[in-house]
């Protein structure tokens, strides 16, 4: 099983240059409009059998495009919200990066736990947990390799890229997701395979096509295969 890890498109906060955390109504902006339409170019061609998004207004706008162009309709998942930043929510970056725990989201992000929110360890397990029980559920109803997206936010995204690079949380801020990126992580039941990270491109297709079932029922990647186009993953994706 194959997820697509969309990042929604840039909003309204992110130009303003707040922490819009689960604060609702924050919409796209023009930019983050002229994302969610490309994304329909970038990976519609692509046998894409499911969408799940997290319940925010950015996150719903950035899959509409694509939910209509291949005629599905998106599940939400409180699981894949935005990290609950507490009493961050809505202030100026600018002023956030002044307070001591600003250091610790930085340099240990695994101790760190936002004034009346959630930890960002907390954040990585239900995300991780979603992820992997929508894959089994998917792979359960298709019988087989598909391809998946999950529109979520940047901090869940890094979360779930180190938990599948087998990397600790701390070295998460390594990760980046970029708004309308794509990053891809293939499942199987050996481990993990990151096939892109921050895919900001013009089309994504190379390598995500599911490949034929084995004789014994099994994908080549289940097998411990990995075609050569998958070999090839990380910096060099954009």
């Amino acid at each position: 099983m194959t997820v697509l890890l969309l990042r929604h498109g840039r909003s309204t906060s992110n130009t303003a240059h707040t922490l819009a955390g689960r604060s609702e109504g924050v919409d796209l902006d023009d930019k983050g409009r002229e994302q969610a339409q490309a994304v329909v170019e970038r990976i519609g061609s692509l046998p894409i059998r499911a969408i799940v998004r997290s319940p925010l207004l950015r996150c719903e706008r950035t899959v509409a495009p694509l939910a209509d162009a291949l005629g599905l309709s998106p599940v939400v998942d409180e699981r894949i919200s935005e990290v609950d930043y507490g009493a961050w929510t809505g202030r100026k970056i600018g002023e956030l990066v002044k307070e001591p725990l600003w250091a610790v989201v930085q340099q240990q992000p695994s101790a760190a736990v936002f004034p009346d929110g959630e930890g960002l360890a907390q954040v990585q397990a239900r995300a991780v947990a979603a992820i992997r029980d929508h894959d089994r559920r998917l792979a359960a109803e298709h019988d087989g390799d598909v391809l998946w997206v999950a529109c979520t936010h940047g901090d869940v995204i890094k979360a779930v890229i180190a938990d599948a690079l087998g990397t600790h949380l701390d070295s998460f801020q390594r990760i980046t997701a970029d708004p309308a990126s794509v990053s891809v992580i293939r499942y199987t039941t050996l481990r993990p395979f990151v096939i892109h990270v921050n895919h900001t491109g013009a089309n994504l297709t190379s390598g995500l096509i599911p490949k034929p079932a084995q004789p014994d029922g099994q994908s080549g990647a289940e097998q411990g295969e990995v075609p050569p186009e998958d070999a090839v993953v990380g910096g060099s994706t954009g």
